[in-house]
């Protein structure tokens, strides 16, 4: 390996949420990062070495994995891809964390038909043929997706219209599956293990708006919608086969706790932040005039 960039991370998905945060949490560590980006000039990753790529175009890659050894990937193609993207990492790189999902947990929530889980499982098995040493982080609902779900509704009025209010899961923060990420990335004691990452508590979604509700100082009524009028609505944003994980997933957990592990804070040594801890520190989102606030 080249001295100049021994111990550099490529990270792989680096612009979306989950991949910022452990670019983040590397560069704080000390350690070099390379960021893959289809349009770097757009990636905002200041600190990071940002580097052109497409995991579509397995060829792109060659550029990007020279000179590393270890790879975050957080997948972000179509299934068609991952053959050849695999194949192009493993001709450079030693050791990859890969961003999975819980599809081998034994939890009715995490085995109904999921066409996502079953692109990650191919890409395990790929990177397994592929002959890279790995590590697989799972992790359960991210708390971030309250924000997508609910902050326009919130916004909006007192009224929180969502499927299934008794569902349970245990929303965990992205901060903390960075944090995971970034420990793992640099410590190769953790090589062949499968990490399931939750938050630390059961909760249903009528209990989440309800802790919305409480740190934003304004009171929510949580309104059952129907499965149906879920699939019309997410069939508006381009999303029909999203609907039916979703909905097979809550329909199959309600009446059942979430399914929690303490893996976070054996991993990191500190315990996983609580979803009242993520509401209260994304607040402003749930507010009526965060449309009119400047973004960073």
């Amino acid at each position: 390996m080249d001295p100049a960039h021994e111990g550099r991370v490529l990270v792989i998905g680096a612009t979306g949420t989950i991949g910022r945060e452990v670019v983040a949490q590397l560069l704080a560590a000390g350690v070099p990062v390379r960021a893959l980006s289809r349009h770097p000039e757009h990636a905002a990753l200041p600190g990071a070495e940002v580097v052109s790529g497409d995991l579509t175009l397995p060829g792109t890659l060659d550029a990007a994995v020279r000179g590393v050894e270890t790879v975050f990937l957080v997948w972000t193609a179509p299934a068609a891809s991952v053959a050849g993207a695999i194949q192009a990492i493993a001709r450079q790189a030693r050791r990859i964390v890969f961003l999975s999902s819980p599809h081998q947990t034994p939890h009715p929530f995490f085995q109904q038909p999921n066409p996502i889980a079953a692109l990650h499982a191919a890409i395990e098995r790929e990177i397994e043929a592929a002959g890279l040493a790995s590590i697989i982080l799972r992790p359960g609902m991210f708390a971030s997706n309250a924000g997508g779900w609910w902050a326009p509704q919130v916004r909006e009025g007192g009224v929180v219209r969502w499927p299934y209010a008794a569902a349970a899961s245990a929303p965990v923060d992205e901060r903390d599956i960075g944090a995971v990420a970034a420990l793992v990335l640099r410590d190769e004691r953790h090589a062949g293990a499968q990490y399931v990452l939750t938050g630390p508590e059961s909760l249903t979604h009528a209990e989440q708006v309800a802790i919305i509700g409480e740190v934003t100082g304004r009171p929510l009524r949580y309104e059952e919608m129907e499965p149906a009028e879920f699939r019309r609505v997410m069939a508006e944003r381009g999303a029909p086969a999203v609907a039916d994980m979703l909905l097979n997933a809550w329909s199959a957990s309600v009446g059942l706790p979430a399914y929690v592990t303490p893996t976070v804070a054996e991993v990191t040594g500190r315990p996983p932040r609580t979803f009242r801890q993520w509401a209260a520190d994304h607040a402003d989102a749930f507010r009526p005039d965060a449309a009119a606030r400047p973004t960073a």
